[in-house]
């Protein structure tokens, strides 16, 4: 079988799945991305690029229409010299999210094409007018509705498509819902786990933390508001005054994934430090940065108490990682955590605003260890029963792919 996995960050949503086709004989996995220096053995990487930015006059509504054409057209031309050279996928799977789906049935029209359909926006329900710190403006109800044109787009031009919750799914329209099914990429629950024996070296304080020490972690791609990196900052000072034994780790880059990026070329963490800084033992907080994964997974395994806080948003798979990893999670009460965090049964909620009620649930939560033991299991129990890769959500994957290969309607 030939495959033809598209997304612009190598490998995004399809690490696991891509690795598993090109690992099986007979299979010739191709894959197209922008240039990067990641790999996966067996899969060939095909870098493009787009040929220009967006007009700086185009209107800012659609600026990121016009940039979802340029993306879809570089496919589309790159697709035409594949065909040319006489490839020809069994089905092509690809995120729609910015634009390189557009086109491909141009291309090969008979091939089924699979999209990840991972966020359709809402001016209501969702991430808009959530929080204070982004207050809702007249332009924001029609610029959100016409960002929601590569995603309708991307609709029509898939024969079906994937998205990781039900609560993403909720968010399309019901003709939409019809033809796109919920399947979330999974998680290596062999890999990731508990280990009792995982230690953390700081090298800058000259100091190794272990399951043993009173750790408190925070994990975000970026520290931004989207993930609750500013109510967390609003409630460390509590924190740390009701632990005075607890160190807490912080691993995040300074980047903005999600929303708007600070004023006046700031960064969250420095807007942050100097709101609360003054009330903050700084040698007990440590900014790790951005991490390699395999410490990632050495400060999930370390800690007493795990923060997640999220606006209703798209799930991070440090979350699932984190319950995975036997953490105590203490997770916001928003969608689509709950969809997986269940109070008192597999972790803490606490309502995303309040900063209060975080310190004391993590005060709660390094209290009474023995306690959360359970929900610490449970926890685990939950990815591995309903996420985990190679018994759930891989052959869930697979057997997707079989069906629109074999032009079956899927389940």
């Amino acid at each position: 079988m030939n495959y033809l996995f598209i997304h612009q960050n190598f490998p995004g949503q399809y690490q696991h799945i891509a690795a598993y086709l090109a690992a099986q004989p007979g299979n010739r996995v191709v894959f197209l991305s922008h240039d990067s220096q990641n790999s996966i053995e067996g899969v060939e990487r095909i870098s493009y690029l787009p040929y220009r930015q967006p007009h700086p006059s185009t209107h800012h509504y659609i600026r990121e229409v016009e940039q979802a054409v340029i993306f879809g057209q570089s496919l589309y031309e790159r697709c035409l010299g594949l065909k040319k050279d006489g490839f020809r996928p069994d089905i092509m799977i690809g995120h729609n999210g910015w634009g390189e789906t557009l086109y491909l049935k141009d291309v090969w029209p008979d091939v089924p094409l699979l999209g990840y359909f991972e966020f359709f926006y809402r001016f209501e329900g969702a991430d808009i007018a959530f929080d204070p710190i982004s207050p809702v403006t007249l332009d924001d109800a029609p610029r959100v509705r016409t960002k929601n044109i590569v995603n309708l787009l991307g609709l029509d031009a898939a024969d079906w498509g994937q998205t990781p919750t039900r609560w993403q799914w909720s968010l399309y329209p019901e003709h939409a819902r019809r033809r796109i099914s919920v399947i979330h990429e999974g998680i290596d629950t062999d890999r990731v786990r508990p280990d009792p024996q995982a230690w953390v070296r700081l090298d800058g304080p000259n100091l190794t933390l272990t399951p043993n020490d009173e750790v408190i972690t925070y994990v975000a791609r970026n520290l931004e508001p989207y993930r609750g990196f500013h109510i967390f900052m609003r409630a460390l000072p509590d924190i740390l005054r009701r632990r005075p034994k607890a160190h807490v780790l912080i691993v995040g880059g300074d980047e903005v994934s999600y929303g708007s990026p600070a004023p006046d070329g700031q960064t969250y963490r420095q807007i942050m430090l100097n709101q609360v800084g003054h009330g903050l033992d700084l040698s007990r907080v440590h900014f790790l940065g951005r991490v390699p994964y395999h410490s990632f997974l050495s400060i999930l395994q370390i800690s007493s108490a795990h923060v997640y806080l999220t606006y209703p948003f798209v799930l991070s798979w440090s979350f699932l990682e984190a319950m995975a990893a036997g953490c105590l999670l203490i997770g916001s009460a928003t969608a689509p955590v709950q969809e997986v965090l269940r109070d008192r049964e597999n972790g803490l909620l606490v309502d995303f605003f309040d900063t209060a009620a975080l310190a004391e649930r993590i005060d709660e939560a390094l209290d009474h260890p023995d306690r959360m033991r359970e929900l610490r299991e449970q926890a685990r129990r939950t990815v591995v029963e309903g996420y985990d890769l190679r018994t759930v959500t891989m052959p869930r994957h697979l057997a997707l792919i079989d069906d629109l290969i074999a032009g079956r309607t899927p389940q």
